[in-house]
């Protein structure tokens, strides 16, 4: 009936589509509210694209049950199965592989009466142990969640229950609409809009760790014009009702509005919901109604566990798995054929039972019997070891301490299961650079305001100190690991009843620290990305001089002054209110804040305002009416809820609003989402624009002159990767206008500021900006341009119209938000810009060089300017003295085509004079995003790749997050290449999820890219011996142990397809059903595994010394086609020694076929067990443990066999056959002779190649014998004749051109070996 339900409403939809507006409608064109609730309800409600979600115990009960048909509720079960359904579905599941389904085949087609080739009950044993052993596997994972559930689910919460109380529910029982009360601390247990708050501000903190491993605090505010906001939340009184869109795995989006009961519809977002899994920090109490529940929820969604992909091995273990298909069905048709030629020769033979059959149809029964008989050439236990050994790799990966970071107590975290193999098969890797490369720790250094240069030389010495000083591991734990700490045990550790203290708590009193106190409160309890260095900015003293003169009360600027001086004011103000920066102190939550009264002599805040109207400066015209009372008054007027101003006069210093004792302005500690946030308000604040609060509808300054001002927040137009910058709408507290301050990147603000004069230094301003901003470049230093625009009202209600119209859309709402945005950040007027130091992270450039030497070609994808990439690049290695760099910079795909054309002929000039191609190891290709756009469009595809493999490193600027994504799989999938990518932030994931192996660094922008990661590291450096040496090891071992499991299956296989020619081709075997099936099964398996998780052909040490090993697993040497066919081969010689060495041994004799079959079996396992030995290059008592423990396995098995089975092989008895043949010297004299003829041409390929051309590995090999001084020597020597090939064939061109479109790069080439060195 419910079905019926819904497919009745839409029809209604369907039909109403022409006579009523769609959701979605350009802005130019807003509809009425009126039309829109004119609409029938029914139908709008039950759109499949959204939801209406109202009170379960509020005024709407009776609509409750209509609209939350279908929710789910909030329990979870992540089980697959249930006890009853546990034993069908995982066999469904498990025979998904086709392996498993050809093992069943065989197992059917055993107990068909005329191809039946051994006991119904033996052939069933292999399939079903295999199957025993991964159901208990996933039992034992299945039970774990079961457990985590029922925890999970029987977790209690307080829920309205429509009595005028809140009682305590179990998780499982919430439901959709349910009104939900938390306190500080607790888990939020389903998703839910923020109703009430504690803080009068509207404001909850939470914790997002549990969701997306980010550990800095979030805002959330209560949606807007509540009717019950600001007093005691009324759960009886909330009449609203909420449709939002259906549930997703987006955690950074939510869209849907709020309507009231007087039809006013607010727009619901992202900072609206509290999301299920996170924490309350830092608020006392908070009130929501649940929208989301149980597996909707945005948590649940994203709860997509392990990742898994097929790694390149596994893609070419599946192809050879067919070849061995084809081989068995090869020899089964040898078998039938001769089998019905065997036939046809004989008429009535005495010892065959007469059968009417026809020869040609016993053929056909012969060749199912062989299928069967033959089956073991499928390897059943390999799949099954492969996950073994998979596992026990990624065992030893995150267990190495090498690769373990004690400042933040993080080692490798592998989250794809089965591709670790991958990792010694990279061939280019794709790396972004901030905080990849860099520490990402943002450290102011120097800046520009209105054209002019303040170049901070007394901050550049300070830094210059601290890094000679090695102060930069010191500050890790500080900007990690222990602001991790100290944010779980925040609220824990802080009284939170206290978080009702309000935004604008002041107190007088304050008292003075040295510089040395400051950075010793700081080093305890930084904020997110806040470190002592952070806190430590020197001043320009040019600029400090031009800001003090706000606050002298002695004299009066000049115009032209007072000009620079509203410049650089409104500049700080810009720094200091467009962020997202979250204020705390030691002691108390981080949204409480109490400041002090300045004490230093104060302007008035009239005479600041008269100062700017007496000049009729354009940026601060005339104040509005409110701004024209008296501070008090004023104070008075804007000091209510959500828009208050703070002023103290001079003379009432002593005054304070609160008694509680308050920390001083340099106690503060910022929290910021993004470094460049917390070091730009930091250096603001060095200059006494002192980020001191923030509310959702208010930020609190402290301004030089001033002292605290209530800055009202009118928008902020958060960053955005297509606009590449932020944006906040404030009303200016000195002239009441609307101001939008703007800050991003470089580039796009200098094309969004005016285009017309305004005013004679306009351009010069422009000029002089862009100059600075290429020194800054040259320098390394990151860039940020700061811009503002003055709003008229009329202009900001029209924009302000479209703009709300745009936040309570549901459809294409980002879409119009972006546009909204972009339509207001317009004819900006260019304030300054800022340049930050980003220093590299310790042992990036010989990471970088030895993954170069490794025969990895390393490309740089960023976001930042080509100066600031290929200072970067020289400093890391990436780049040489002696490379030449190849510029393309276009402006169109035309241009873009001709320039490919260039560069390409050029190096083919330089090839002509007779070079060899290792000339391209000399040329980088830099190219800007502009470019990149036209280069990887279709038709210039071919052209840009083709460059590109004549460079020996690419490096892409101002690339996008698409772009990235685009790169990668271009390469991938064009080059057929193995890539790698890694990166630290949200705009890395779609490049980490291009590529075959993806890596996220734990960093400083968050989780994402480790979230969406196949490996994580917290440092660049470890992925030298990641890739190097682990990577090395699993490919090499993984593809041993593969082809080891093919060769000892095919040599087994032949022991039975040999004995074949002896007896007609009758299917019948020398040995027992139970040895036949166990040989491969039990005897031989475990060595294999072992082999897998512990071989290794080179050390560690050794792999890093010489890079060039891991060129071994980019050639695929250890797995190569004709090296699986040579192993094929190998085991059909051995197969042919082992099985007519003893048939000529005891031609002629009486013995029975089981026991011609005793020494074959005997002679196969030794050749097997000793196979592996000689393969191995590691060789450790586990080894030999389990070799001998193999080999005994089967002797104790089989004599145990012979002396007790009467009727265990029916109808032989094998009684007494193993004793006999044991007891016998010539036995052992087959076994022994058969082994050594069998093993011998393998041992002497293997001297033969280790002497005559051994490879670069065998060569490591026989260096790692040698004494510590021989070793070092001939380590030495090894690199010299590296170099000396390299250099030989290398041919420095000298007349390859830089781009006559950028100039200033010829000098930023020159400098830029010396800058960072």
């Amino acid at each position: 009936m419910e079905r019926l339900y819904w497919v009745r409403h839409r029809c209604l939809q369907l039909i109403s589509t022409d006579r009523r507006r769609g959701w979605y409608s350009p802005p130019s064109s807003l509809p009425a509210k009126s039309s829109l609730d004119a609409q029938d309800p029914l139908v709008q409600r039950l759109t499949g694209k959204r939801r209406v979600v109202v009170s379960r115990c509020g005024p709407h009960q009776a609509e409750y049950h209509s609209f939350s048909k279908g929710f789910q509720d909030n329990s979870i079960r992540t089980t697959k199965y249930t006890l009853i359904s546990f034993i069908p579905m995982n066999l469904f599941q498990q025979f998904h592989r086709a392996a498993n389904l050809y093992f069943l085949f065989l197992v059917l087609l055993n107990w068909v009466p005329v191809v039946e080739a051994f006991q119904k009950e033996i052939t069933m044993i292999p399939l079903a142990m295999v199957l025993t052993v991964i159901a208990f596997k996933d039992a034992m994972e299945d039970y774990r969640r079961y457990r985590y559930d029922k925890k999970i689910n029987n977790t209690l919460t307080h829920v309205y229950s429509g009595s005028k109380q809140y009682v305590e529910r179990r998780w499982a029982e919430v439901c959709v609409g349910d009104l939900v009360r938390l306190c500080c601390n607790e888990i939020i247990p389903a998703d839910m809009v923020l109703l009430h708050s504690s803080d009068p501000n509207g404001v909850c903190h939470i914790e997002t760790a549990n969701l997306d491993g980010e550990t800095n605090l979030k805002q959330r505010q209560v949606v807007r014009d509540l009717p019950q906001q600001g007093s005691e939340f009324v759960p009886e009184n909330y009449s609203s009702h909420i449709e939002c869109e259906n549930p997703n795995n987006d955690l950074r989006r939510f869209r849907g509005f709020m309507e009231h009961p007087g039809k006013v519809r607010v727009g619901l977002h992202s900072e609206n919901l509290l999301l299920r899994s996170c924490t309350v920090r830092n608020t006392e109490t908070v009130i929501g109604i649940v929208v989301y529940a149980g597996h909707e929820t945005k948590a649940m969604q994203n709860n997509s566990g392990p990742r898994y992909k097929r790694s390149k091995l596994e893609r070419r273990l599946n192809m050879d798995v067919l070849w061995c298909v084809i081989l068995l069905l090869l020899m089964c048709l040898i078998a039938a054929v001769g089998h019905g030629f065997w036939l046809s020769g004989r008429q009535n033979p005495i010892y065959m039972i007469p059968d009417d059959t026809h020869p040609a149809l016993a053929a056909f029964y012969m060749f199912w019997t062989m299928i069967i008989v033959l089956q073991v050439l499928i390897p059943i236990s390999l799949y099954v070891s492969i996950e073994i050994v998979k596992l026990g790799q990624i065992y030893f990966i995150q267990n190495d301490l090498d690769l373990y970071n004690p400042v933040l107590d993080t080692g490798v975290q592998c989250r794809a299961l089965n591709i670790t193999e991958d990792l010694g098969q990279i061939q280019y890797l794709f790396s972004d650079k901030t905080g990849t490369l860099t520490e990402n720790r943002m450290l102011f250094r120097r800046c520009t305001v209105a054209g002019t240069e303040y170049p901070h030389h007394e901050n550049a010495i300070s830094l210059e100190q601290y890094e000679e000083q090695g102060c930069g591991d010191a500050d890790h734990s500080l900007t990690l690991r222990s602001r991790t700490s100290r944010k779980s045990l925040s609220c824990k550790s802080l009284s939170c009843n206290r978080s009702s203290v309000s935004l604008n708590t002041l107190t007088a009193e304050s008292d003075t620290h040295s510089v040395h106190d400051t950075l010793r409160r700081h080093t305890p309890g930084a904020g997110a990305f806040s470190s002592t260095m952070e806190c430590a900015v020197v001043p320009d003293p040019q600029l400090q001089a031009r800001l003090n003169t706000l606050s002298s009360p002695m004299r009066s600027p000049l115009r032209q002054q007072a000009a620079e001086i509203s410049h650089i004011l409104d500049f700080f103000l810009a720094l200091t209110v467009c962020n997202t920066v979250v204020v705390s102190s030691p002691t108390q939550p981080r949204h409480v804040v109490q400041m002090p009264v300045f004490r230093t002599p104060l302007r008035s805040l009239e005479e600041m305002k008269a100062m700017f109207q007496k000049l009729s400066l354009p940026r601060f015209p005339s104040s509005t009416s409110q701004n024209t009372d008296t501070p008090p008054s004023l104070t008075k007027k804007l000091f209510t809820r959500g828009r208050s101003a703070s002023y103290f006069p001079n003379n009432s210093p002593q005054t304070p609003i609160t008694t509680l004792q308050s920390p001083t302005a340099e106690e503060l500690l910022y929290e910021a989402e993004s470094p460049d946030e917390a070091a730009l308000v930091q250096a603001a604040k060095a200059y006494g624009c002192t980020l001191l609060g923030r509310s959702p509808e208010q930020v609190l300054v402290a301004v030089p002159g001033t002292g605290p001002l209530s800055i009202p927040l009118l928008h902020v137009l958060p960053f955005h990767s297509a606009r590449k910058r932020m944006s906040v709408v404030v009303r200016h507290p000195l002239t009441g206008e609307v101001v939008v301050y703007t800050k991003g990147a470089d580039n796009v603000i200098m094309e969004l500021a005016e285009a017309e004069v305004n005013g004679d230094q306009k351009p010069e301003i422009m000029e002089r900006t862009q100059r600075h901003l290429d020194q800054y470049a040259r320098e390394g230093l990151r860039t940020l341009c700061v811009a503002k625009k003055v709003l008229e009202e009329q202009e900001y209600k029209a924009w302000l119209k479209r703009h709300e119209y745009a936040e309570t859309s549901i459809e294409n709402r980002e879409e119009l938000l972006l546009e909204s945005a972009e339509r207001l950040e317009t004819n900006l007027t260019l304030l300054g810009a800022t340049g930050i130091v980003d220093s590299l992270q310790e042992e990036v450039p010989e990471t970088i060089e030895a993954l170069q030497e490794a025969g990895i070609k390393v490309w740089v994808l960023t976001g930042d300017k080509q100066e600031t990439a290929i200072n970067i690049a020289f400093a890391c290695k990436l780049l040489r003295p002696t490379d030449h760099i190849l510029m393309a910079n276009c402006d169109s795909k035309e241009t873009c085509e001709a320039r490919l054309h260039e560069l390409q002929h050029e190096i083919r000039q330089v090839t002509k004079e007779g070079v060899s191609e290792d000339d391209s190891s000399d040329c980088v290709l830099v190219i800007d995003g502009r470019t990149l756009d036209y280069a990887l469009q279709k038709e210039l595809q071919g052209s840009f790749l083709e460059l590109t493999c004549c460079c020996r490193s690419v490096i892409c600027c101002r690339s996008t997050p698409l772009q990235k994504s685009q790169v990668v799989r271009l390469v991938r999938d064009k080059l057929k290449v193995m890539t790698l990518a890694i990166g630290d932030g949200a705009n890395d994931v779609s490049m980490i999820q291009m590529a075959d192996v993806g890596i996220g660094i734990s960093g400083q922008e968050g989780m994402q890219a480790v979230m969406s990661s196949d490996f994580a590291i917290s440092r660049f450096k470890f992925l030298r011996k990641l890739i190097l040496v682990h990577g090395h090891w699993c490919y090499a071992r993984l593809a041993n142990m593969i082809l080891y499991f093919f060769y000892k299956n095919v040599m087994y296989v032949n022991l039975l397809f040999w004995y074949q020619f002896f007896c007609g081709f009758s299917g019948s075997t020398m040995t027992n059903s139970w040895v036949l099936i166990f040989f491969n099964l039990l005897f031989t398996s475990v060595p294999p595994i072992i082999y897998g998780m512990l071989d290794k052909d080179v050390s560690g040490e050794t792999l890093l010394d010489l890079p060039d090993l891991y060129k071994s697993g980019q050639n695929s040497q250890a797995y190569l086609p004709s090296t699986f066919w040579m192993n094929i081969l190998d085991a059909f010689y051995q197969s042919l020694v082992c099985f007519f060495i003893p048939y000529f041994a005891y031609a002629g004799s009486d013995i029975g076929v089981f026991s011609f079959g005793s020494p074959i079996n005997g002679s196969a396992l030794l050749i097997i067990l000793l196979h592996q030995l000689i393969e191995s290059r590691t060789v450790t008592w586990i080894h030999t443990a389990l070799l001998l423990f193999s080999a005994l396995f089967y002797y104790a098995f089989v004599l145990l066999f012979s002396l007790t089975c009467v009727t265990c092989n029916s109808p032989t008895n094998p009684l007494g056959i193993e004793t006999k043949m044991m007891s016998e010297p010539v036995y052992f004299l087959v076994c022994g002779l058969t082994t050594v003829l069998a093993l011998l041409p393998r041992i002497l390929c293997r001297a033969f190649c280790s002497t005559i051309c051994p490879s670069d590995l065998v060569r490591a090999q026989k260096m790692e014998i040698l004494s510590a001084q021989d070793y070092s020597t001939s380590l030495r020597q090894w690199k010299e004749n590296k170099a000396a090939q390299r250099l030989s064939s290398r041919h420095v061109p000298q007349n390859l051109s830089v781009n006559a479109d950028m100039p200033h790069l010829t000098e930023c080439i020159a400098e830029a070996g010396a800058v960072l060195s």
